[in-house]
This record gives C-alpha cells, sequence and structure tokens, in this order.
C-alpha cells in the first residue's frame, strides 16, 4: 500500500563522484520488489515535490532499504548532504515492478547502463533467492564502477565501458555480443537509447524483454498524467495508447511500449 512514512538513514555514502548510495530504516524493505522505487521529499521547503528514486536493495530482516542515485539537480544535491541519524520523509512502495515469478525456468540477464544499475542488483538478488539463473551486464561511462563489486558477490557480471578503460569497449550490447552472454529472458534500466537497441536486439533475437522506464515525476502515484508513455494497446485508465510511468510502470514489456 502506498504511503508516507518518516525514514531514518543509517548510512549515506558516495560511491563514486556524484553517485550516492543511502540507507534507511522503514517498513517499506519488506514490501518492495525489484523495480519499484520510493520518493524522498527534501527539507527544504522550497522544493516540494518528492524525488523518484529506483530500490537498489532490501532486507526484510533488517528493515533497511538502500537507493543509490545520482546528485544532479538540487533536490537530490540536498538529499546528498543529508547524514546518518537523521529522518527524512519517503512516499512508497511506487510502481509497478519486474515479475520475477513469470521467470522460473528461464536464464534472465540484467541489463544495467548509467544510474539504471542501482535496481539491476536487487533484480539479480531476489531472482538468486528464487533459484533463478541470471547474469548481469553493465554499461559504465568509464572506471567509475559503482556497485561492481556488489553484483560480483551474487551472479556472473560483465562490464562495459564507454571510453574502453575495463571490459568492453562500447554499450550493453556490444558486451552482450563480445562476452557471449546468452539467456531467454532480459531485464533492462537505463537511458532511452540503451533501452531502444534491447528492444530492438530482443526482437531480433526472439527474446522477451522487460525494460524500466524513467520520466520527471509530480506526484508518483498516477493522478496528475505527468509521466506518460506511449503503447500499443489503450490503457484502461486514460482510454488511450498512453500508460503512467508511476503506476502502470516503470516496468514495461519491450513490446508493449512505443520508445
Amino acid at each position: 500500500m502506498k504511503r508516507k512514512e518518516n525514514a531514518q538513514i543509517t548510512e549515506q555514502t558516495e560511491l563514486a563522484p556524484g553517485i550516492w548510495s543511502l540507507k534507511l530504516r522503514t517498513d517499506m524493505a519488506s514490501e518492495a520488489v525489484p523495480g519499484q522505487f520510493i520518493g524522498i521529499y527534501p527539507k527544504d521547503g522550497s522544493r516540494l515535490l518528492m524525488r523518484p528514486i529506483s530500490i537498489c536493495d532490501a532486507d526484510p530482516e533488517t528493515g533497511v532499504l538502500r537507493v543509490v542515485y545520482r546528485a544532479g539537480g538540487a533536490g537530490t544535491k540536498e538529499i546528498s548532504s543529508y547524514k546518518s541519524g537523521e529522518d527524512i520523509d519517503i512516499l512508497g512502495v511506487l510502481g509497478n515492478g519486474y515479475d520475477t515469478e513469470a521467470v522460473k525456468g528461464r536464464k534472465v540477464i540484467l541489463l544495467g547502463g548509467g544510474i539504471g544499475i542501482p535496481p539491476m542488483l536487487y533484480g539479480c538478488r531476489v531472482l538468486k533467492k528464487h533459484g533463478i539463473e541470471c547474469e548481469a551486464v553493465l554499461g559504465y561511462a568509464d572506471s567509475n564502477m559503482f556497485l561492481k563489486d556488489d553484483f560480483e558477490a551474487v551472479c556472473g557480471t560483465h562490464i562495459a565501458t564507454m571510453d574502453g578503460s575495463f571490459g568492453t569497449k562500447g554499450t550493453v550490447i556490444d558486451a552482450l555480443n563480445e562476452q557471449g552472454v546468452k539467456g531467454d529472458v532480459i531485464f533492462a534500466c537505463g537511458p532511452m537509447p540503451m533501452l531502444r537497441a534491447i528492444k530492438s536486439y530482443a526482437a531480433d533475437k526472439g527474446l522477451e524483454a522487460y525494460i524500466s522506464l524513467e520520466e520527471r515525476m509530480a506526484c508518483g502515484v498516477g493522478a496528475c498524467l505527468g509521466c506518460v508513455t506511449k503503447t500499443v494497446n489503450t490503457d484502461h485508465h486514460t482510454h488511450v495508447k498512453n500508460s503512467r510511468i508511476c503506476v502502470e510502470g516503470p516496468v514495461f514489456k519491450a513490446e508493449d511500449v512505443e520508445i
């Protein structure tokens, strides 16, 4: 159930320049599924809207939920200044995540690019917990490979860097081809050009693909219709060929969205 909650920061660290890991103690840690996100409210009263951030990890036993985000705008830069022990308001759990139950008996390839990498870690953990085979292919700009060690501790991990400083030079698609990664289903999150390439790749290879879309959001609960994507089917809420990324998404079957 979506709700606003006051959560305590247990840890905040900078993983790479401008990339921050934030751990929160919250009951939402026992509810989250891979691909979902939370909204974090800055404390500055002049910034009214929540900042949507994908869930990187969640531990129901300890009650700790982790997000990894880029401090790019004023709101996220403010959030990156918060310290362990402080309280913050969050909204969650939001969105429609990856259906890990539906892929049992098949091998999943997790593709993450840039700040789309963090949610793939939680996906990997849950898949492994359910006995589902998976491998991760991660795309970075350079050698600042945040979360690389976390992934390698959980599943087979392949790396692509745009500058060629590590692994395959180029994109996650280049790494898939060069490193011979095979699977039956794709879970992906990353920048739009990457997702378009993955949609085309999956269609060419006859693979089922699920992609997580990103968009600026105001409410996060589907009321404002500020975050929509074109779809091939008519949405039951808007009665047009659009879906709300914050509710019907952010995860969609690749063939169902026009990107």
